[in-house]
């Protein structure tokens, strides 16, 4: 399954609007609320990110995403 993160660069700066960013990530569909939770926590040891929201995306948004050019699978390591 594939999750759509918004986020904001800078987890110590005050969140702004305008500076969201989103990346796009792959969590193992039989484990989606225990990938969530795990990607959450891998995402913000290994980055200085903030996270604002985790969006599931279905298979319609995805090819939207997909053909407007939008979509770039992140791999958080």
């Amino acid at each position: 399954m594939i999750f759509k993160v918004f986020y904001q660069e800078n987890k110590n700066t005050t969140p702004r609007r305008e500076n969201t960013r989103t990346m796009y990530v792959e969590v193992d569909a039989k484990e989606v609320l225990e990938g969530t939770i795990k990607l959450r926590e891998l995402i913000m040891s290994k980055t200085n990110y903030r996270i604002e929201f985790m969006d599931a995306l279905s298979d319609t948004a995805l090819e939207y995403e997909k053909e407007n050019g939008l979509y770039e699978l992140t791999e958080i390591k």
